[in-house]
């Protein structure tokens, strides 16, 4: 992986990345880690806790974890196992109490604010549960809002056709190329959800982080939305990161990793 596109400046980043201890401590004993000699993203005793009138609600207990690149991973747990918090940590859009997130070779996690913007709109794709679509916007232009925001509005119109062909490739790849000019009011739970990740891919990243992308949807439509993600997990040679509490769901994955109470459990 070549680091040096992602940073300007050296002090950015450290040379050496830090080894993992063998066991992590959970409340019923040790877990074994599975060495990953090709980790595309690491979390090192990683740990938050929330604040309420001073009162400290710890969430992560201290996670270290591996990310294969290349493959889909799950991760599992019950509602407030802190899976979503973890994934939220792994996409920088919230910050460790404790501990280190590394990815691509460097850690990121103590990096300034627009180096995580940057590698959060170039390298990260990002689904949620609730789809956030914006609601003027017909299923294509939802699509093509990340562009919009990344290139600014010059840029954009350069490039339109380039992008517009871009995401009515991915539309068609998620079977919704009917549907690229209706808005989301006329489409289905599972159609939306597939519009966005068409929208997370959309700039080509090379991790995709998925909370919960199911978890609105029936079973067909599930199956529907999973089957797109390990199609496309395959296709664009993407490493997949994905927090559910389904287990089936979870089975479909290369790799499970089940979180209970705030650290890592055995499977």
């Amino acid at each position: 992986m070549n680091n040096a596109r992602l940073f300007k400046n050296q002090d950015d980043m450290d040379s050496t990345l830090p080894s993992a201890s063998s066991n992590f401590p959970v409340s019923n004993g040790p877990v074994q880690l599975r060495v990953v000699k090709n980790a595309a993203m690491k979390t090192v005793d990683l740990r938050k806790s929330y604040y309420k009138h001073r009162v400290e609600l710890p969430v992560l207990k201290g996670v270290d974890l591996e990310i294969e690149e290349g493959q889909f991973t799950a991760i599992i747990g019950q509602s407030g196992s802190g899976k979503s918090t973890l994934l939220h940590l792994m996409g920088t859009l919230d910050a460790p109490t404790e501990g280190e997130i590394w990815y691509d070779g460097a850690r990121i996690d103590n990096m300034s604010a627009r180096h995580r913007e940057h590698i959060r709109n170039q390298e990260f794709g990002m689904i949620f549960q609730f789809y956030h679509l914006l609601p003027e916007l017909t299923t294509l232009e939802n699509v093509l809002v990340p562009r919009m925001v990344q290139c600014g509005i010059f840029k954009y119109w350069r490039q339109k056709r380039e992008f517009t062909n871009r995401a009515m490739e991915l539309l068609d790849r998620v079977g919704l190329s009917h549907r690229l000019h209706h808005k989301p009011s006329q489409l289905s739970g599972g159609e939306m959800q597939r519009t966005a990740i068409a929208r997370a891919l959309i700039s080509k990243p090379r991790l995709l982080l998925a909370d919960e992308p199911t978890g609105n949807l029936d079973r067909e439509n599930g199956e529907i939305v999973m089957s797109s993600l390990m199609t496309l997990c395959r296709d664009e040679q993407l490493t997949i990161v994905m927090v559910t509490h389904d287990e089936e769901i979870a089975n479909t994955a290369d790799h499970i990793v089940r979180l209970a109470d705030g650290r890592l459990a055995a499977i």
